[in-house]
C-alpha cells in the first residue's frame, strides 16, 4: 500500500511511541549529534517547505522526532541531554562521511525562535557554532496567514480585524515579562503577535549582535517560491554543502482563506513600510515585496 493511502497513526499509539523514543534518545544523548544549523523563523513564512526540501539531501539527517524541537522557546526548563537526544546517532554521521566525503549535518526547524525574548541568548550560548537560516515573506500576508492558522488551531476567536486591534493589548508587558521570569510562557506572543512578528529588521539584528552577520542567512520565501533552485544552491553553499539533486519543492501547511479587506491591507501596508526600510538596509536591497 502506498504511504499516501495508509491511515493516519492513531494518536494513543502514536504519543507512547514518541515518549519512548525520547527517552531512548536522552539515555544515548551523548553518542548523539547536535544541530549543525536551525531555521529559526519566521512562522507562516515557508519554514515547513525549507525543511522538507533540505532534509531530502544525502548529508542532511533529520531529528529523531518532529521538525521542530522548539527547546529554547518552549522547553528550556529541561537540559541539552533531552535536547541532543532528538538528534541522529554520531554513528550514522560517520556512515554518511565516509559514503559521500562530506561531513554529515542535522537540524531542526523552530520557527518561534527567532520572535521570542530569549532565545536566540539560548542558541547562543549553547550552540556556540551554530548557523541560522531565516525566512521572511510580505508582512502583511504573513499576518493574514498566521491569523488563519491559529484561528484553524483553536489558538484564536478573534475575526482578524478585531485581533489586529487587540494585539498590542494582548502583547503589552509580556517581553518584559518573560525576561524577567524565564519559565514564564506568553500564550499570546506566541500565537497573537500578528505584528510584532513581521517587523522582521529588529529580529534579524538581535541575530546578528549574537551570533555575527556571517552565520545569519535571509531567505525571502516569494523567491524561494518562484525560482526555488539558485534559493536551494545558496543555502546549500551557506552550510558549506555540496550540490545534490534537486529535492521535490512543494509548498507546505497553506490555508485556504477569503480575500482580506482592501482597507485592512493598505493599513497593515502602511504600519510595515518603515519597517520594510529597516529590513532593506538590513539586506542591501529591498525585499521581495517592497521591489
Amino acid at each position: 500500500m502506498a504511504l499516501s493511502d495508509s491511515k493516519p497513526i492513531p494518536h494513543w499509539i502514536k504519543e507512547p511511541a514518541r515518549r519512548g523514543l525520547r527517552s531512548m534518545g536522552r539515555m544515548t544523548h551523548s553518542a548523539r549529534m547536535t544541530p549543525d544549523f536551525l531555521i529559526v523563523g519566521a512562522q507562516r513564512c515557508g519554514t515547513t517547505s525549507l525543511f522538507k526540501a533540505l532534509r531530502q539531501h544525502p548529508a542532511i539527517l533529520r531529528g529523531v522526532l518532529d521538525k521542530g524541537v522548539h527547546y529554547f522557546d518552549l522547553a528550556y526548563d529541561r537540559d541539552m541531554a533531552w535536547y541532543r537526544g532528538h538528534f541522529p546517532l554520531k554513528a550514522a554521521a560517520r556512515r554518511v562521511e565516509d559514503r559521500l566525503g562530506v561531513p554529515a549535518m542535522t537540524f531542526e526547524s523552530s520557527p518561534y525562535y527567532m520572535f521570542h525574548p530569549l532565545s536566540a541568548e539560548r542558541i547562543a550560548r549553547d550552540l556556540p557554532d551554530v548557523k541560522l537560516i531565516a525566512l521572511v515573506r510580505d508582512p502583511v500576508e504573513r499576518a493574514y496567514s498566521a491569523h488563519a492558522h491559529e484561528l484553524a488551531r483553536d489558538f484564536e476567536t478573534e475575526p482578524f480585524e478585531r485581533a489586529l486591534e487587540l494585539e498590542e493589548e494582548r502583547l503589552r508587558g509580556e517581553a518584559e515579562r518573560m525576561v524577567a521570569d524565564p519559565a514564564y510562557l506568553s500564550f499570546s506572543m506566541q500565537h497573537h503577535a500578528y505584528r510584532a512578528r513581521g517587523r522582521y529588521a529588529e529580529q534579524l539584528e538581535r541575530l546578528e549582535r549574537l551570533f555575527g552577520r556571517e552565520r545569519v542567512l535571509v531567505v525571502d520565501s516569494h523567491d524561494f517560491f518562484e525560482t526555488p533552485e539558485p534559493i536551494y544552491d545558496g543555502v546549500l553553499e551557506f552550510l558549506g554543502l555540496p550540490r545534490a539533486e534537486y529535492p521535490q519543492f512543494d509548498r507546505h501547511n497553506a490555508r485556504p482563506r477569503s480575500p482580506m479587506p482592501d482597507s485592512v491591507r493598505a493599513e497593515l501596508d502602511a504600519h510595515f513600510q518603515p519597517f520594510d526600510e529597516r529590513l532593506a538596509t538590513w539586506l542591501g536591497k529591498p525585499p521581495s515585496w517592497r521591489r
